[in-house]
This record gives structure tokens, C-alpha cells and sequence, in this order.
């Protein structure tokens, strides 16, 4: 005969719980418009659209220059609770919200 164990409770499976962003310019989701335009979400429910063609092509656009590419342009994401490309690109979602939150209140 077998002995037959009895299921405890291990207290060190227990999963840690994903971390929830607090600050109201993390970026919740994002979506590439025509035009290198950006549709974003921030945690708090504040959205709107912003403009980057003018960054993306200007003379000194630095690492920005790649996302002339409309089709790397399209594959943003978030991460971190920032919008990001691939090959370690992003942007600061502080200066995002503020200037959406600017947009909103002109």
C-alpha cells in the first residue's frame, strides 16, 4: 500500500503581484497613426494624439531617423509604461502627457 500525501499550503509559491504603474504619465497603450502620428492612453485615462513627423525628419533626429520607416514606425509598443520601438528606441512619457494634457486645455 502507498502512502498517500496530503496537499499543504507552500507559502513560497505564492505569486508576486504584477506591479500596477501609479504615475499618471505611464502610458497604457499606444497605436501608430498614418502620418507618424501617435494615438496614447495613459493609466489614468487621459489620451490623445501626437505628432512626431516634424522630430522624425528634422536634420538632428538622431536615433529617431530610423522610425522615418513607416514600417518600423508602426511596430510601437509599450514598455515599461513608455512607447518604444525596436532597437531600444523611445520616448519620454512625461513630455507625451504634458503635451497632450497642453493640447486639451488650449
Amino acid at each position: 500500500m502507498r502512502a498517500q500525501s496530503t496537499p499543504q499550503k507552500n507559502p513560497t509559491a505564492v505569486l508576486t503581484p504584477a506591479i500596477q504603474p501609479r504615475m499618471p504619465w505611464r502610458v497604457a497603450s499606444v497605436q501608430a497613426l498614418p502620418s507618424f502620428k501617435l494615438h496614447i492612453c495613459f493609466v489614468d485615462g487621459t489620451q490623445g494624439t501626437v505628432e512626431l513627423s516634424t522630430q522624425i525628419h528634422a536634420p538632428n533626429a538622431g536615433v529617431f531617423a530610423a522610425l522615418a520607416d513607416p514600417v518600423l514606425f508602426g511596430q510601437v509598443f509599450v514598455e515599461y509604461g513608455a512607447v518604444a520601438w525596436p532597437g531600444e528606441v523611445d520616448l519620454a512619457p512625461d513630455a507625451l502627457y504634458a503635451q497632450i494634457k497642453q493640447s486639451q486645455n488650449t
